[in-house]
């Protein structure tokens, strides 16, 4: 990283992962920016994780409030009213972030983040988003593609006991060891407005149903004019209604999406904290990996049920033509 080398305090702190990825990987961490939007559960495991890992700066954007349903999956926020009395979800978060790591800068960004100019999202290596609804998540990703430089793109949605994580990063270079020999790799990733827009029925026949149950819920909560998560029971016979339009536009079975995934899905809107820690845990690997450029990063939707407790890696793009 333009020939900086590490700290003699920052080669002592991280040296047990310096001996995983090396210390060119930790330099590229140690110089990172992340923009972090929607504090949740599942966000704050990942903002745990990457504060430990040493990356450079992370930024916080969430001024909403705490809530009893924030206290049940966050762990950020500490169950002391007087601590957060006042303050955002962010600054809450922040105040306890800080203190895993010294080294690394936590801070908050206020305001909404719809708002903010191009520019702003140039500051950062990574952006990732959550508790965003569809029109704001095409926003969000209109305005990073717009730079000049790569900025890699996460999205993650935790629903009860179930979750999603989507990866946008561009034209990707990376490394991986193969045998006793380092390869130089490239993939090329589609942006999420081009992802949802392949139709269902070019999909592969065993897509993971979760993938088209969220775009359902995503839909309908669209439609409704709802937040992210303001669903209940109550909705199941507009999604059910929703779902049955969306599979006869795309030729698709409804079996591929279950009456009794959706009814879970309706219903779990609140975290479950060991479904938050496990992708909070992976969406943290993939960010790292994606900074230092060693690794196979994941391509492009990762989708996990502690129903059977399965992870999914779907590559959901547009099927090139055959030559």
């Amino acid at each position: 990283m333009n020939g900086e080398e590490l700290t003699e305090q920052e080669t002592a702190l991280y040296d047990r992962q310096i001996r995983v990825w090396g210390a060119d990987a930790q330099r590229r961490l140690s110089k990172s920016h992340i923009l972090v939007y929607g504090m949740k559960g599942t966000v704050a495991e990942f903002c745990k994780n990457i504060v430990l890992a040493g990356v450079g700066s992370v930024t916080l954007v969430d001024d909403r409030e705490v809530t009893e349903e924030a206290l049940s999956a966050n762990f950020l926020i500490l169950p002391d009213e007087n601590l957060y009395h006042g303050k955002t979800l962010a600054e809450v978060c922040c105040d306890s972030l800080k203190e895993f790591n010294p080294m690394v800068h936590v801070s908050v960004e206020k305001g909404d983040i719809s708002t903010f100019g191009v520019e702003f999202f140039g500051k950062f290596d990574a952006v990732v988003i959550s508790c965003c609804s569809l029109a704001k998540k095409k926003l969000i990703n209109q305005k990073r593609q717009k730079l000049p430089k790569r900025v890699a793109f996460y999205m993650v949605d935790c629903r009860g006991c179930c979750g999603e994580i989507f990866v946008d990063l561009k034209d990707y270079k990376y490394s991986k060891k193969k045998l006793e020999e380092t390869v130089e790799c490239q993939l090329e990733f589609p942006s999420f407005e081009d992802t949802i827009s392949v139709p269902w029925k070019a999909l592969p026949k065993r897509v993971s149903k979760l993938y088209f149950a969220m775009r359902v819920i995503e839909q309908f909560e669209d439609a409704e004019g709802r937040n992210p998560g303001e669903t209940s029971i109550a909705d199941l016979p507009g999604v059910l209604k929703l779902r049955k339009e969306l599979c006869e536009t795309n030729s698709v079975n409804e079996s591929q999406i279950p009456d009794a995934l959706l009814e879970r899905l309706l219903i779990g809107t609140s975290e479950y904290p060991p479904v938050c820690a496990i992708i909070g845990g992976i969406l943290g690997q993939e960010v790292i990996k994606a900074i230092s450029g060693k690794g196979d990063p994941l391509k492009n939707f990762f989708f996990f049920d502690a129903m059977d407790g399965k992870g999914l890696i779907e590559d959901i793009s547009e099927p090139k033509p055959v030559s």
